[in-house]
This record gives C-alpha cells, sequence and structure tokens, in this order.
C-alpha cells in the first residue's frame, strides 16, 4: 500500500575506445565498478598511442593483451550490475528449494527437553518436517491427519519431525499444545526461526519432505482439503503421501511443490511472506489512504482502538476467534497473521460493498484504519505510553438480550467430528406454547463455539415427528460469531404461534478434535403492547423445486433472480442473501412506486462461511407497492475452490452440495388481524 521509491535506470556507457579488438561500439549498461574497469581499458589502449615514451615501452601486442584482460575483468564487473544480478537470482534456485540439500541442525524437543538432531536419522529414507503453531486454525485441522500418516509410515523408516518457527511460542506452550492433541512425533523449537529462514517456509502447515541425501524433494501443502474460506469434503490430491510414496520407490516427485494454506509464521522481526494466499475479499474501502500518510504509530493510542472495537467481539476467551486479542502482547505476537488478515481483508469479516448502504454492525476496516495497523506493523509494533492505552470493554458472560423469559435447547447433543465437513445438521425443537407469543428481543446460542460456525432458526408449524427436519417456515432468529442478537425497538416484535415448532439449522466446522454441542435460543417476551409485528421474509425464485434454480456443469456466472412486493407500508430493518457453496455475488435493489430504484446491498463476493444480517443503521420506511430484486451468480466452474462437484447439473436442495437462493429480509408492518393465517405466508 505504501508508495516505492523511485530508482533512476543508469544511462548506458559506449565503449567506442576500442577500435581493432571489439570490431564495433558496444552500448552496455555498467555499475561504478565496471566503470573503472572501461576507463582503464580506454585508458591503456588509448594514451599510450599519443604518449611517444610510452609507446616505445609497450609493443601493440602487448597492449592488446593487457587490455584483454582488462577487458575480462570489465565483463566480471558488469556481473555485479544489478540487470545481470537479478537474472541469475531468477535462474539460480532459491536456498533450500525442491534438489537443494539440507544441512544438519539441532533443536530442542518441547515435550522431553532433549535435542534432537537431523544427524540422529542418518539412516532414514524420508524425513518430513511440518511447520506448526498452537494456534493456526488450519495447523490443528491437520493435525489428526498428519499423525495417522506419521504412525502409518514409522515402519517404512519414515520420520516425521514438527517445526515451531514462531518467535512467541514458548517451550511449554508449545508442550502443552503437542500434548493437548496428542502428536506423535517430537515437536522442535526453532529459536530465532533460524530454521525457517534457511528453508524458507513462510507458513504453518508447509511441509517439508527430505530424502536419505537430505535434499528437498518436496515442498508445500499436505493436501488440498482446507483453503481459506473454504474446504472439500475429502481431499482430491494427497501431496504429501504421494510425494514420500516417491521418494521411497526412488522415483522423482511429480509435483514437487504446491500453494501452502496456513497461518504467516510470526517470525522476530514480521516479515509479509512473498507467496501470498488466495482468498482475500476483493471489495475495497470507499478511500485511498497510503501507509506513509500515517505518520508513527503505537498500540495503545492508535492500534488498541481499533482492535478493540472490530476484533475483540470474536478474539476473547469463550467466542469463536482461535486466539485473543486483548492486550498489547497478544497482539503483537500475532501482528503478521494481523497484517495479512487486514491487508487481503479477511478480518473482520465483512462483504458489503461499501458504496452502497449503511449498516449498524458493519465490521470493516475503513482505508485509514487499514493503513494504521499496516504502518503499526511496518515500524516495529510500537508499544507506546500504556497509560494511553484505553481501558478494556467489559462483556457479559450472560446472555446479551438480559436474561431470557424461556430457553429452548436441542434435545439432545451432538458430537462434531474432528475433520472433513460436516452438512447442515437440523433440530426440531417443540414450543409448548399454548398461545400466541410475541417476542421483542431474541438471541441464538451455541453451545460449543468452537465449532458452530453460525445458526439460523425458523418458526415451523408443529409436527410430532421430530426427525421431519423440512424448513418451510419464516426465520427468528441467526447466529454467527461477533453479530447481534434480535432485539426490536418498543412496540415491534415478532409473533410465535401457538403450538409452533422451532427448527435450528446448525453449521458446524471442525477443528481437528471431537467435540459435543447442545445449542439454544433464549426469548424475551414483550412487556408492552405490540404496535408493529417484525416478520422475517425469504425472497426466492418462483415454481417448483425441480426447476426453479438449474445451474449448468461448469457454469462460471450463472444468474437466478426473485422479486418481492410490499402489500403494506413497512419498515425495512435486515438483509441477509443466502446461498450454498457454489454463490459468487448477491445484490439487493429497491424500486420504489414512484420509478425510482437504488442498490440497498451489493456483496461482490458471497462467502458461504460468513451469512451475516446486515442491519439498517435507521430502519427505512417502504410504502405499499414498493418492491425488492435479488440478483445472485454462482460459479459452478473448477476456477471455484468450494465447488464440490463442477460436472454436476446444480438444482434447489437443502444440503450444502445442492444450491440455493434466498434473499431474507427483516421489516416490520403495523399489526393487523390475521385470522387463519399459516406460518409463512406473506403479508
Amino acid at each position: 500500500m505504501g508508495t516505492g521509491t523511485v530508482r533512476r535506470r543508469p544511462e548506458p556507457v559506449p565503449i567506442s575506445t576500442l577500435p581493432g579488438l571489439l570490431g564495433q561500439t558496444l552500448s552496455v549498461t555498467i555499475d561504478n565498478r565496471s566503470r573503472v574497469f572501461a576507463a582503464v581499458a580506454a585508458t591503456v589502449l588509448v594514451i599510450p598511442r599519443r604518449i611517444d615514451w610510452i609507446t616505445t615501452m609497450w609493443t601493440v601486442r602487448r597492449r592488446r593483451r593487457i587490455a584483454l584482460a582488462l577487458l575480462i575483468a570489465l565483463l566480471v564487473g558488469l556481473g555485479s550490475s544489478r540487470a545481470i544480478r537479478k537474472r541469475l537470482r531468477a535462474a539460480a534456485p532459491r536456498p533450500h528449494s525442491v534438489e537443494q540439500r539440507v544441512t544438519g541442525f539441532s533443536l530442542p524437543d518441547a515435550v522431553s527437553g532433549r535435542t534432537v538432531s537431523l544427524a540422529d536419522f542418518a539412516d532414514r529414507p524420508v524425513v518430513v518436517l511440518m511447520f506448526l503453531g498452537i494456534d493456526c486454525p488450519i495447523a490443528e485441522l491437520y493435525v489428526p491427519r498428519i499423525s495417522a500418516l506419521s504412525q502409518a509410515l514409522a515402519s517404512r523408516g519414515v520420520v516425521f519431525l514438527g517445526i515451531n518457527s514462531n518467535a512467541h511460542d514458548t517451550l511449554e506452550e508449545i508442550a502443552a499444545h503437542s500434548e493437548r492433541l496428542k502428536i506423535p512425533f517430537p515437536v522442535l523449537r526453532d529459536d530465532g526461526n533460524v530454521l525457517a529462514d534457511r528453508l524458507k517456509a513462510e507458513r504453518m502447515c508447509e511441509v517439508v519432505v527430505l530424502d536419505k541425501q537430505r535434499r528437498v524433494r518436496y515442498r508445500g501443502a499436505i493436501d488440498d482439503q482446507y483453503q481459506i474460506g473454504a474446504r472439500r469434503s475429502e481431499p482430491e490430491q494427497h501431496y504429501l503421501a504421494t510425494a514420500i510414496e516417491s521418494v521411497l520407490a526412488g522415483r522423482k516427485v511429480a509435483l514437487a511443490e504446491s500453494q501452502v494454506f496456513g497461518c504467516p509464521i510470526e517470525r522476530v522481526k514480521s516479515r509479509k511472506p512473498e507467496r501470498p494466499m488466495p482468498g482475500g475479499n476483493p471489495g475495497t474501502p470507499t478511500e485511498a489512504v497510503s501507509v506513509t500518510d500515517i505518520g508513527t504509530v503505537t498500540y495503545a493510542e492508535h492500534v488498541a482502538p481499533i482492535v478493540q472495537e472490530k476484533c475483540v467481539g470474536c478474539h476473547r476467551p469463550g467466542e469463536a476467534g482461535p486466539f485473543p486479542l486483548l492486550t498489547y502482547a497478544q497482539v503483537k505476537r500475532r501482528a503478521t497473521t494481523l497484517r495479512e488478515a487486514v491487508e487481503e481483508r479477511r478480518m473482520p469479516p465483512w462483504y458489503a460493498d461499501p458504496r452502497y448502504g449503511h449498516f449498524h454492525n458493519d465490521r470493516s476496516l475503513s482505508a485509514r484504519e487499514i493503513a494504521t495497523l499496516l504502518a503499526w506493523v511496518d515500524q516495529g509494533k510500537p508499544e507506546g505510553d500504556p497509560k494511553k492505552t484505553p481501558a478494556p470493554r467489559s462483556y457479559s458472560p450472560g446472555w446479551k438480550i438480559g436474561t431470557p423469559d424461556v430457553v429452548l435447547e436441542m434435545l439432545e447433543p451432538y458430537e462434531v467430528q474432528a475433520e472433513g465437513v460436516v452438512p447442515y445438521q437440523r433440530f426440531r425443537i417443540p414450543t409448548g406454547f399454548t398461545e400466541d407469543r410475541w417476542v421483542q428481543a431474541v438471541e441464538g446460542r451455541p453451545g460449543d463455539r468452537n465449532v458452530v460456525h453460525h445458526i439460523s432458526i425458523f418458526i415451523e408449524e408443529h409436527n410430532p415427528d421430530l426427525t421431519n427436519t423440512h424448513r418451510t417456515g419464516p426465520c427468528l432468529v441467526t447466529y454467527a460469531p461477533g453479530d447481534i442478537p434480535g432485539v426490536y425497538p418498543p412496540g415491534v416484535a415478532k409473533r410465535i404461534p401457538a403450538g409452533s415448532d422451532l427448527l435450528f439449522e446448525v453449521h458446524y466446522t471442525p477443528i481437528g478434535r471431537e467435540r459435543t454441542d447442545r445449542s439454544s435460543v433464549g426469548l424475551v417476551f414483550a412487556k408492552e403492547p405490540v404496535r408493529f409485528e417484525a416478520i422475517t421474509k425469504g425472497i426466492r425464485p418462483l415454481g417448483p423445486l425441480e426447476s426453479r434454480l438449474v445451474i449448468p456443469p461448469g457454469a462460471e456466472n450463472h444468474e437466478s433472480r426473485a422479486t418481492f412486493t410490499f402489500r403494506y407500508d413497512s419498515h425495512l430493518v435486515g438483509l441477509m442473501p443466502h446461498m450454498h457453496l457454489r454463490g459468487k455475488d448477491f445484490k439487493y435493489t429497491l424500486r420504489l412506486p414512484d420509478g425510482s430504484s437504488e442498490v440497498l446491498l451489493s456483496v461482490p463476493a458471497y462467502n458461504f462461511a460468513w451469512q451475516d444480517i446486515y442491519r439498517l443503521t435507521e430502519p427505512r420506511r417502504l410504502p405499499q407497492g414498493s418492491q425488492i430484486e435479488c440478483v445472485a451468480h454462482f460459479d459452478n466452474s473448477r476456477n471455484n475452490p468450494a465447488n464440490p462437484d463442477p460436472t454436476a447439473t446444480v438444482r434447489w436442495g437443502d444440503y450444502t452440495w445442492d444450491e440455493m437462493m434466498i434473499g431474507y429480509i427483516d421489516y416490520y408492518i403495523d399489526v393487523r388481524p390475521k385470522e387463519g393465517l399459516r406460518i409463512g405466508e406473506d403479508f
């Protein structure tokens, strides 16, 4: 983001003082040392011709020999020029790239305390190095797989070594992490990230395969299952296992390098990885601010207020963030991760195009906030005066809506697997309400925030068959990490008809360890007369399910449209687009009865992993006859890393490998008699 330094290219220096030797005029770009050689060569050839006494001492043959020697020196000098050095660097393999030999190292094992050397395994045919950290979510997902692989290959002499190069991960923390995850091989502390620098390793999850001669035969990812914002149910490419088998068989490794997805290694001196990960948010702030425009930045005065406002909601104990960001020490130790996530706009997660709409729960960073955080890392992460750090925010450990009048939870706990992809799980819970209840505040609450990515809770007509989880009713509330619960203004409430069931739709994300969840919902009933009824409406294409949405195989930009017209004067308060893994973008456009129109919300890079309700800063009054059009696009091509099967014709369905196109809207209208109205009917 900073401005680059302008470098002037040296003027070409013509070497035209070598008559009879070169036969023509050469024009080359040389540095200062080369200029000296050129000048001396010219002096040897030209000046002696003009000074008689030198001419008598030096024959033409001798002068030519000396000039030839200086010309060779000139060419050596040319080799030090910037252009040639750059070409040489590009042509030469980078240190410890594939086929390069790795010299020995000795590092302490965090668990046993003993020193482990590469030479200890001189008789082993393969040594695998895996870079780890104590709180990288993707690395933890791979621990069970790499542990199983190490145990399966132990009888064939393959050795696995974990390497922790993070500057701030202590031996005690590494040992506790290794024991908690039951890692069966040594995890070594790379103090000062010396080994990581020698191997040019940049990310946790990166593996390096060494053959018996300790040449690098493969470096990169373990497989292709997990990426930023996407995961496959099963890996399609087993990079590491295939590379090991090739080395054991004495074959060339077909794919010697691959893209690594993982947290950047937190070095002693933070630096941006040379090989960025795909998966950033293409949305851009509305202003342009350079890091050089920011000036001096300290944690206490500039960084802490941003982190408290935009990050701590998730990054604190008991919440969804994988590590806390409550103190200077905690933020400093993850500065490289913070820099990358912020610069790529992956965090804080917010996918609305800033050119449209204003939202109460906007978590995005402004261009100035981004530049401030990047400048702080570039300036060495100074703390500043601790007394100027803002007081930490207080968070209630209980319900955000206060004490609920009723809490309804899943009837049975759900066991979440350690790896892979869990299809949406649905759980039906009877309310037992004998009369209509008006809900003024509602909050979905995960039982285990580590694995519950989001929850959508729907109001359904009662069905005694609790295994029937078909969803048809309106949405009551959603939960997503860092989001705010559904709290309506005084006089506004949502109706739950008597005898209704609630249907929990839960998106679980495995974290490398088996977990148990039992999520719940809290309801606060309206205590004063209800003047307006809150409604959640799903705008979707019309027609039978089999033809409502049909996405051809390989389609990169398949379009789907749906509209809804308001039958009464209404107040719009929130928007939530919903698609599955092939969702690409989503836009809401409002058309008023007077013929005017405007974009309410545009999500140019839809992310299935982050399904937010975009809550308007102020309710938007919409006269009767107003219409909202939703337009969405889907990517069913191989370019979509989350695509389960690019060869499939995709239709409407509940599972994540099916698709949906629903534009949810939250609005409220005057309370009206609704005798005989069924759940989910339009107002």
